[in-house]
């Protein structure tokens, strides 16, 4: 008797999107869920995507800093199974980890997970597996790999944001996208 091994296809961190998957701007965020830092950010890019709903989406990038927040790792896996049921599910998750970041552990994911409306029934048990384990890993390696060494980081459209993450700071250079996006934009040709 053989048993046939179900195949479970897992959306990557980098193709969930928050925001209008065709707005000419992404906004791609690498960060974690203990950091003070990544809090703030996140108050600010709520705020970005309000005021430039339809132009600005949100891709968050995972990079726990697992030297100095021990649980940051499994929140971010939380925030992977999370994203499995939708990206309302993710996004709701991603503001109820940061809301609660001086509370990520194990059994604190799963309450919240159900607070974001994640209906999956082995959601603690895939949390201990660390069924999403690589895809954060994933994530860290691209960091790397792009020259992330602390959290917050961010790029826009695919460019290292240097800048003060600060609401007046980051809406200008999405608005410096935005612009640079109308020059390539090609002309329409008239019939």
């Amino acid at each position: 008797m053989s048993f046939k091994k179900e195949l479970v296809e897992i959306i990557e961190p980098r193709d969930i999107y928050v925001g209008d998957m065709n707005a000419p701007v992404t906004l791609e965020e690498f960060g974690e869920y203990e950091s003070e830092a990544c809090a703030k950010a996140n108050e600010v890019v709520k705020q970005i995507l309000e005021e430039y709903e339809g132009k600005v989406r949100l891709n968050f990038r995972h990079f726990p800093l697992t030297k100095i927040h021990q649980k940051s790792l499994k929140a971010s896996e939380a925030a992977v199974a999370s994203a499995q049921e939708g990206s309302t599910q993710f996004w709701q998750m991603h503001n109820i980890l940061f809301a609660n970041r001086r509370n990520l552990g194990t059994t604190s994911l799963k309450l919240y997970s159900k607070e974001a409306g994640v209906n999956n029934k082995k959601f603690l048990e895939n949390l201990v597996d660390a069924m999403y384990g690589w895809q954060v890993q994933g994530d860290i390696r691209e960091g790397h790999d792009r020259g992330v060494k602390d959290v917050p980081t961010f790029f826009i459209n695919g460019e290292r944001y240097n800048g003060k993450i600060t609401y007046p700071e980051l809406s200008k250079a999405i608005d410096e996208a935005l612009k640079s996006k109308k020059k390539k934009a090609p002309a329409k040709q008239r019939a």
